[in-house]
């Protein structure tokens, strides 16, 4: 059963039923938020699918209010999947004319520059809070309904459209629940780190300590070292060889000044961006509540709209503490891009090198490479496309022993230089190549091009070759992700807390356990102390079945690190 839900202009709730094609199956009715909060928990009782425009604006109404709804559907998200698959491309949905419901949050460069990824974010404004005709809507889920149903593998994609809803819900639930957070703990961290707080534009005891040193050992009293320019300039005056301050670059180089100057850069990093400014504005009443964005990046990864949680760092992990009488249920998905890889291309060797072991240990066992270290270099050149240094002369050991896999890379990425897609298990699809890129391609082939423009156009489609050859595997690990979590926020429901539990503070969440965390491949759950080993079996076993739903009955093993402890830094 379909239930369309939205917000009127006059500020009700609209709900009408619809039928499996996206037709009314009853009058839709107009409500008062006490009314649809009524109407939402007595439909619930019949696992219903809601349908609406946006879960991130509708449903946190919803959770503030103490109700959880079990399905999704994101017009949005979905309408954003549908219109750049490849399954789809001949459908009404994908050869419209681009509307409202294009405005989605992921964004790619029309080609990537030296050094940078093509899986950065980038946002869309947000539009009006005014809803939308209902009509509209209601014709938007009619064309997604009859753009799957008409493609050759419409259950690739009714799985990818749920599991991407289903992750719209976790990230609203995860944001209002919130990680539980102990500011006086990442204080005395940062003191430890840093040295005691000032006051804002001042720099810590240990920064300044290390931004003498830095100018002593760069003869330049006046350097500002959190200045890119004064940097440069100061580096290459005494010598140095480089383009960028970029610590890979720096790296590289013998300089007295070098070991202060990295170590002032990451210092600088945590203060910036998990320092004693960002506890303040992120940490509320004991919860940071991050605003995730799924599919916030271009292969369906997600992104965050501020607080970086996908990049909290091992020296704050420490405030990251259960509430008294709840543990914490940490779980990472071990080698997940290579095990995808080995499953994507049916590649049987692969995967037994992986079966219920490390999968680079696998790989030296079976004689490939010598070292586990050796094993992950050439595995990661497979699939971002590096051939040179090490990882270039070990490649061609792992195309002999796992010629399936490889040869999916290398198909991938001779499609990215093309300027064609290509598209993950479940049915992503990657955009095409920009207008600037095409263009660059076509003058390579004119009757007056120079060997500059010949480099360039070579270059360009290397670089987007690396891309497509990525996002296949990425995009096919965000889906397995995706499920995992869904898998796990269904079970989780159905757990009861042990009487005696101490109530957590948020509604809807007090007795329950529930995800709190997710970074691509690794989830947290605060769980009830007397609910750990039910939490650590659901999350093993969802695991495997994200696993199912993904690769069928392909042996291919999905291992977990599960770690139940009161802290995160208690983890690693």
């Amino acid at each position: 059963m379909y239930l369309l839900a939205g917000r009127t202009g006059n500020g009700e709730f609209l709900v009408v039923p619809l039928d499996s094609t996206g037709h009314e199956s009853a009058p839709a009715r107009r409500l008062s938020f006490a009314e649809f909060l009524g109407e939402v928990v007595a439909a619930e009782q019949g696992s219903p699918r809601w349908v609406w425009e946006d879960t991130s604006r509708l449903y946190p109404l919803l959770l503030a209010a103490g109700v959880r709804v079990q399905r999704g559907h994101d017009l949005r998200l979905c309408h954003a999947i549908l219109r750049q698959s490849s399954l789809t491309s001949t459908s009404e949905l994908a050869r419209a004319a681009p509307s409202r419901w294009d405005s989605g949050p992921a964004v790619v460069p029309e080609a990537p520059e030296p050094g940078s990824t093509l899986f950065d974010l980038g946002f869309a404004d947000d539009e009006a809070d005014e809803a939308p005709p209902e009509d509209d809507a209601q014709t938007e889920f009619r064309r997604q309904l009859t753009a799957v149903a008409a493609c050759a593998e419409p259950g690739r994609l009714r799985l990818l459209l749920a599991a991407e809803s289903a992750g719209a819900l976790i990230a609203a639930e995860m944001q209002f629940a919130g990680l539980p957070w102990r500011t006086e703990v990442h204080d005395r961290l940062l003191t430890r780190e840093l040295g005691p707080r000032v006051a804002p534009g001042l720099r810590p005891e240990r920064l300044e300590s290390l931004a003498r040193r830095i100018r002593t050992e760069l003869g330049d009293p006046q350097i500002n070292p959190d200045s890119q320019q004064d940097l440069l300039r100061a580096l290459q005056r005494v010598g140095m060889s480089l383009s960028s301050t970029r610590a890979w670059e720096l790296q590289k180089l013998e300089h007295p000044a070098i070991a202060p100057l990295l170590e002032y850069k990451k210092l600088a990093r945590l203060l910036s961006a998990n320092g004693w400014y960002w506890m303040d504005t992120w940490i509320v009443n004991g919860r940071f509540h991050p605003e995730y964005v799924p599919g916030g990046v271009v292969t369906g990864r997600w992104a965050t709209r501020g607080g970086g949680a996908l990049q909290l760092p091992k020296q704050v992990r420490g405030a990251v503490i259960a509430d008294d009488g709840w543990k914490l249920v940490v779980a990472d998905a071990a080698q997940l891009e290579p095990r995808i890889l080995a499953a994507l291309s049916a590649d049987i060797a692969m995967a037994t090198a992986g079966r219920g072991s490390d999968l680079y240990a696998g790989i030296v066992a079976s004689g490939v490479v010598e070292t586990r270290d050796h094993a992950k270099v050439a595995m990661l050149g497979a699939m971002y496309g590096a051939t040179t240094g090490e990882s270039g002369r070990l490649l061609p050991r792992l195309a002999r022993a796992y010629p399936r896999a490889l040869g999916l890379t290398e198909t991938a990425a001779r499609a990215g230089e093309r300027g064609e897609t290509v598209t993950t298990r479940l049915g992503r699809s990657s955009p095409r190549p920009g207008e600037s890129w095409l263009s660059t391609q076509a003058q390579a082939y004119h009757p007056g091009a120079t060997d500059a423009d010949e480099r360039r156009a070579r270059s360009q489609a290397r670089d987007w070759g690396r891309f497509t050859r990525n996002f296949i595997v990425q995009g096919s690990a965000a889906e397995w992700a995706l499920c995992w979590m869904a898998e796990i926020r269904r079970e989780l429901r159905l757990l009861r807390a042990p009487e005696g539990t101490i109530p957590g503070p948020s509604p809807g969440f007090s007795l329950a356990p529930h995800l709190v965390f997710f970074l691509h491949d690794e989830v947290i759950v605060h769980t009830p102390a007397g609910l750990t080993e039910d939490v650590e079996q659901i999350v093993i076993r969802a695991a495997a079945t994200a696993g199912r739903h993904l690769f069928g009955d392909f042996p291919v093993d999905f291992l977990l690190t599960v770690a139940t402890v009161d802290s995160y830094d208690q983890a690693k």
